[in-house]
């Protein structure tokens, strides 16, 4: 969600650069169309958040949005602390309350990459959902998969979502993704540039025992990449233990 700041062409970057510094009312303003597309959801992963720094006017914005849409729990993990500057991090919001949320570093050149992971209905029968921000360098994804892998072994009904910044190809090619089982879905989804999408980079991944009902881009320019959204059946135990989803009014 680029910490809230819209761009909707490349020279924004520059243009708008500011934002990622210093707290802006259009930012604010961008939470709430943010939180509306998050009504008709159960499960949401955001990238690029801010935990509470100056940027942020130090309010946490995953709680700000939970706030907004009307959803009860919500998790973040720092992966930059630079204090004042920034509190750079996953988020995750969902209508249901997870029995255990852990945060997990991963490897990489450069330090800051994570995985955000919450188990649901309980632990003889668990829905895993893992949300990441891979590294911009193949090594380094490379490696931040292989241990996602590990951190999921063994569990039988995962979901991995988040920004990988490498296409469905690459994730087809990667060996530990391979092993582990978990299914890529193979239609190209195209997210970046939100402006004018032409690269699948923003992918949802789950494991065989759940099927996809329907995947799509969903149309809106709110950060610099445009988001995914996926309809999911679970197993009809999972379905007794996380209840049907009900319609949620925003809270602003």
């Amino acid at each position: 969600m680029q910490v809230g700041v819209g761009t909707k062409r490349y020279r924004e970057y520059l243009t708008r650069g500011w934002r990622h510094l210093l707290p802006s009312q259009q930012v604010r303003d961008n939470l709430e169309r943010i939180a509306a597309l998050l009504t008709e959801h159960d499960i949401i992963g955001l990238q690029e958040i801010d935990a509470g720094s100056r940027r942020s006017r130090y309010q946490n914005q995953i709680e700000q949005i939970a706030d907004y849409a009307g959803f009860a729990y919500w998790y973040v993990q720092v992966n930059r602390n630079l204090g004042r500057v920034a509190q750079h991090g996953l988020g995750l919001i969902s209508r249901f309350e997870p029995f255990d949320v852990s945060e997990h570093k991963l490897p990489g050149r450069l330090p800051g990459r994570g995985a955000l992971i919450a188990r649901f209905g309980n632990p003889t029968n668990t829905l895993t959902v893992v949300v990441t921000h891979l590294a911009l360098g193949a090594g380094s994804r490379t490696q931040q998969l292989a241990a996602i892998c590990d951190l999921v072994a063994g569990e039988q009904n995962v979901i991995v979502m988040g920004d990988t910044n490498c296409t469905t190809r690459q994730l087809l090619a990667d060996n530990a993704l391979a092993a582990s089982g978990l299914c890529v879905y193979d239609r190209l989804l195209p997210t970046f540039p939100s402006w004018r999408p032409r690269r699948g980079i923003d992918h949802i991944m789950i494991s065989p025992s759940l099927s996809v009902r329907e995947a799509s881009v969903v149309d809106a320019t709110l950060s610099d990449h445009r988001p995914v959204q996926m309809s999911i059946d679970l197993p009809p135990a999972l379905r007794a233990l996380i209840p049907a989803r009900r319609k949620t009014t925003p809270g602003y």
